[in-house]
């Protein structure tokens, strides 16, 4: 709890914030000092709006708002289960069916379901809701670190390709949708929100354009970078990765005053130009620090006045850490805000916190929230009537305890499994701060993917089917794990192959092997091969390792104390011991020789044979 009064005293407002900064830091007071009524009042809220939908009219909800109806007759769900319901609004149903409010679009949810990005209905007016938690991040963030509206801001901000549904309404990730809205492009003038980019570039989908005039206006104006960051930490490496690989031409850029001819998109052109006038000093110190060959503390020597790095570096991003370390020269890592496509939840109050320390507030007026005790195998109790009776709420929460986070939104979501493993850290006033823990069943991550075990077996089946049966090859065991000392990062699986006692057993050629490396990343979700064709995951690779490995990784583990009659292959490793002993035992290395298809159209296959129904 020492934490929590530390913090308590940072955010209590005082006569030196501005006005702007003592109303959000006193509506986070309000908030955090009454969160089981605020809760309260949100769930009523939300349960007398859509009293009207087909979904709680056909629980016996209609017309009911007190907790104690809601909790006795609303089941918790997953997402498959409320498929039916959104495949009908993906197709064009517009009666009431989970929202009152029209459902404005879908933001295609990062987690999977059988393959595909999930589609979370959302409505306009939730796009206020969001813009409320943006509000209060720098006036925390102020507390901590003071002199921010004195510079400006190079973030790495990108969108993504949207489709439609069936029905028509747009399909897209959630900060796609907030990037192209009114509250973001026509935001008022503020000292906070000054960033180098230009909007053009942000809105460009096209990948390297829109990196590289967005590093290209990142140095142009270096000195005045006072924070830098991207929504993941991945993203961010990806752009120091950028820097390194075209330095000479964006130092051309700058010496002459000139775009490069690769942009090609006319807006994003005539913003760039408009930022640039030949600066050759500018040009010969940035062309001098890149190629010096040391790349260690590279953001500090060229933007020698940023004060800290605004990244995700919780859950599967803390893998990153250790090179955002090396490329910035150690400057503090702020996680300010934790979010999903399902609902915005809260903020980090204590930003400045090291990143195993990261505790977010979940904001009790964003959406009404559940947890689900996870027990001491972090598998949650599966059994809907012990669910019901076993969802502890909002301020309810213990210190110390897991718990997987249920929602209920204006939206349309009701009692539902988010997917992500929260810890209780301690409490804000009367909020509890959790520490992410986990997503359920994700196995490799590398950006916004998620695959999971299932999914992975599944490639590796049809790679053996398509590739391997011909040479009477089978893979006896694997393991992966998520590599990232590259840039970007890429997926890594381990074989140990076998004739399986077949005499005319021909070892396959290399060829064959990189092959099976592209079937894999074939049978891999939309979300993942999108990575690929964006450059935000790197060419699969498997790694053949010497017969008789999988035993010794075996008494490697019995050796460590597990049971040898409980042991099993662990599907993702990230020990180092362990990536050693297997890297020790390779044998050949192959890379996906291609690119996986991917449209925007393949996001809702899923959806299809439903659309005659």
């Amino acid at each position: 709890m020492a934490q929590a009064a530390f913090t308590v005293l940072k955010l209590k407002p005082s006569a030196s914030d501005s006005k702007k900064d003592r109303e959000a830091l006193e509506f986070i007071e309000k908030m955090t000092t009454y969160t089981g009524q605020v809760q309260e009042m949100v769930l009523r809220e939300i349960l007398s709006r859509n009293a009207s939908t087909e979904y709680l009219r056909r629980h016996g909800l209609a017309g009911r708002t007190d907790p104690k109806s809601f909790k006795a007759m609303l089941p918790v769900v997953t997402y498959e289960e409320l498929l039916p319901e959104i495949r009908r609004i993906a197709n064009g149903d517009r009666s009431p069916i989970l929202s009152a409010h029209p459902i404005s679009e879908f933001l295609t949810s990062s987690g999977t379901s059988a393959g595909e990005r999930k589609l979370m209905p959302t409505i306009e007016e939730e796009l206020d809701r969001k813009q409320s938690l943006y509000n209060l991040l720098m006036p925390v963030m102020n507390k901590f670190v003071p002199g921010l509206d004195k510079g400006k801001a190079l973030y790495f901000l990108f969108v993504k390709t949207e489709s439609k549904t069936p029905g028509g309404l747009p399909a897209r990730p959630v900060l796609t949708s907030y990037y192209k809205s009114a509250h973001f492009l026509t935001r008022p003038a503020d000292p906070y929100t000054k960033y180098t980019s230009p909007t053009a570039s942000i809105l460009c989908t096209d990948s390297f354009q829109s990196m590289y005039t967005q590093m290209l206006a990142g140095l142009v104006d270096r000195r005045s970078v006072l924070r830098m960051g991207a929504v993941f930490a991945s993203g961010l490496l990806r752009a120091i990765h950028f820097l390194e690989v075209h330095y000479q031409a964006l130092a051309a850029d700058l010496e002459n005053g000139t775009v490069d001819p690769r942009i090609t998109d006319s807006k994003v052109r005539a913003a760039i130009q408009r930022l640039l006038l030949p600066d050759p000093k500018n040009a010969a110190q940035v062309r001098a620090e890149c190629s010096s060959g040391n790349w260690q503390g590279i953001i500090k020597r060229i933007w020698p006045n940023t004060k800290y790095l605004d990244v995700i570096v919780t859950g599967a991003m803390a893998q990153y850490i250790p090179t955002l370390d090396f490329y910035s020269g150690g400057l503090p890592l702020a996680c300010t805000m934790y979010a999903s496509s399902e609902c915005y939840f809260g903020l980090n109050l204590n930003p400045m916190s090291k990143p195993s320390d990261v505790a977010y507030t979940i904001m009790p007026h964003m959406g009404y929230f559940e947890f689900l005790p996870v027990d001491d195998n972090n598998n949650a109790n599966n059994d809907k009537r012990m669910e019901m009776e076993e969802l502890v709420d909002l301020a309810n929460v213990k210190v110390g305890k897991d718990y997987e986070l249920v929602v209920t939104t204006y939206s349309g979501l009701y009692r539902y499994k988010v997917g992500d493993v929260l810890r209780v850290a301690g409490f804000y006033n009367n909020a509890p701060q959790f520490n992410f823990v986990r997503r359920k069943n994700v196995l490799l991550s590398i950006d916004s993917d998620k695959t999971d075990e299932t999914e992975l077996q599944k490639g590796i089946a049809a790679a053996e089917a398509a590739h391997l049966s011909a040479y009477n090859t089978r893979v006896v065991e694997y393991t992966s794990y998520a590599d990232t000392k590259t840039i970007p990062g890429h997926y890594v699986i381990y074989w140990e192959l076998s004739s399986g006692g077949h005499d005319n057993h021909v070892e396959p050629p290399t060829s064959v092997l990189d092959q099976c490396c592209l079937t894999i990343e074939r049978s891999l979700n939309s979300v993942y091969r999108q990575g690929r064709v964006y450059d935000c995951i790197g060419p699969l690779e498997i790694r053949i390792v010497s017969n008789g490995t999988f035993d010794e990784l075996m008494d490697y583990a019995i050796s460590r104390g597990a049971s040898i009659n409980q042991y099993k292959v662990p599907r993702c490793v990230n020990f180092t011991p362990i990536v050693e002993l297997l890297d020790a035992r390779v044998v050949s290395t192959h890379f996906s020789p291609g690119l996986p298809a991917w449209s925007p159209h393949q996001q809702h296959q899923h959806q299809r044979p439903n659309m005659m129904n």
